[in-house]
C-alpha cells in the first residue's frame, strides 16, 4: 500500500472501529488466558498467519512522521497493509522475479550481520578497556585544551540582539532573557551550551567567545544559523572526566574491535574472489539483467 493510501487508511476517527466479520475481537477468555506474544496470531489469509511481530517490525519501518501515530490508529492500517499485500503475493503464480530473490536475499543478510556484529559487540568492549584507554589518553602526558562554559541567546535580528544586550546592561538575569527571547533549543535551559573546546562551535562564535572574560558577555556575532548574544561563564584546562568521554571512547574501540572481528573472520573463511576477476564493473548499471 502507498504511502499515500496508509496515511489515509489510518486516519481513523477516535472512536474504536466496529468489530467485523474477517477480523473478529478477541474473547474475555483469549485476553486472560493467552499472553500476547510475538507470535500471536492477528490474522489469517489463505492459511498464511499474520502475527504482532509482522505489524510490531511494519511499524518500525515506516516514515518517521508515522511512527509517531497513536498505536490505535496505527494497528487498523499497518493490519489493513499486510492482508492486502498477502493477498497480492498469493495472487501471483509465477516465479519469484530475480531482482526480487535478490533483493530478500541481500536484505536477510544485512539484517543477520547486524544481528550477529551486535551480539559480538555485547562482551567485546567491557569496562575495563574503556577505563584502560582513558588512562592511556587523558594520563601523564596529557595537555589538557582550554575548555569554555558559554550560554547564549539566539535571534533572528542584529537589532534584536543589540536590544537584549541593552536589557542585561540594565540588569535583567541573562538566563531569564534566554528563556524568554532565544530561538535555539538551549533557550529553556537558560542558553546554557555546557563545556565546549576548540572545533566544537563554527569558527566566528568561537572567536568571539575567546575574546571574553569570564562573567562577560558579547556584541551582537552572527552565524549563519543567526545573531548571538554570548555569555563566557568560566573557562578550565584539566582532563575531562571519565563520564564526560566514556561514550566516545566506547565508540572508538568498538570501531576497532568490529574492523578486527570483521578481519578474522574473513581470514578464517574459505573465500574465494576470483570468479569476480575479469568482469567489467560498469556491469553494475545493467539492471537488465534482473528481468
Amino acid at each position: 500500500m502507498p504511502i499515500a493510501s496508509f496515511a489515509q487508511d489510518t486516519a481513523a476517527p477516535a472512536a474504536a472501529p466496529e468489530t467485523t466479520t474477517t477480523e473478529p475481537a478477541a474473547t474475555a477468555d483469549q485476553a486472560t488466558s493467552e499472553p500476547v506474544t510475538a507470535d500471536t496470531v492477528v490474522a489469517t489469509v489463505g492459511g498464511t498467519d499474520i502475527t504482532l511481530g509482522h505489524l510490531i517490525t511494519a511499524r518500525a519501518s515506516l516514515p518517521e512522521q508515522y511512527q509517531q501515530m497513536p498505536a490505535n490508529l496505527l494497528f487498523p492500517g499497518l493490519l489493513s497493509q499486510l492482508i492486502n499485500q498477502t493477498v497480492l503475493e498469493q495472487a501471483f503464480t509465477g516465479d519469484v522475479p530475480e531482482g526480487v530473490q535478490m533483493s530478500l536475499d541481500n536484505t536477510r543478510r544485512s539484517m543477520m550481520a547486524a544481528v550477529s556484529l551486535a551480539d559480538y559487540l555485547k562482551t567485546a568492549v567491557t569496562d575495563e578497556m574503556v577505563k584502560a584507554e582513558y588512562n592511556k589518553e587523558y594520563g601523564d602526558g596529557y595537555e589538557p585544551k582550554e575548555e569554555y562554559h558559554a550560554a547564549h541567546i539566539l535571534v533572528k535580528t542584529e537589532d534584536e540582539a543589540k536590544e537584549l544586550i541593552k536589557q542585561f546592561n540594565d540588569g535583567t538575569d541573562f538566563a531569564k532573557l534566554a528563556r524568554d527571547n532565544s530561538t535555539g533549543p538551549s533557550g529553556p535551559n537558560g542558553g546554557d551550551l555546557g563545556w565546549f573546546s576548540d572545533g566544537m562551535m563554527v569558527k566566528e562564535f568561537e572567536d568571539a567567545v575567546k575574546t571574553l572574560e569570564p562573567g562577560q558577555i558579547s556584541a551582537p556575532v552572527q552565524t549563519q544559523f543567526g545573531w548571538h548574544v554570548i555569555e563566557l561563564i568560566e573557562t578550565r584546562k584539566q582532563a575531562p572526566e571519565l563520564a564526560d568521554v566514556e561514550g566516545k571512547i566506547r565508540n572508538t574501540l568498538q570501531e576497532q574491535v568490529t574492523n578486527a572481528y570483521i578481519d578474522e573472520l574473513v581470514a578464517k573463511a574459505d573465500v574465494n574472489k576470483s570468479a569476480s576477476e575479469g568482469i567489467d564493473p560498469s556491469v553494475l548499471d545493467n539492471t537488465g539483467l534482473l528481468e
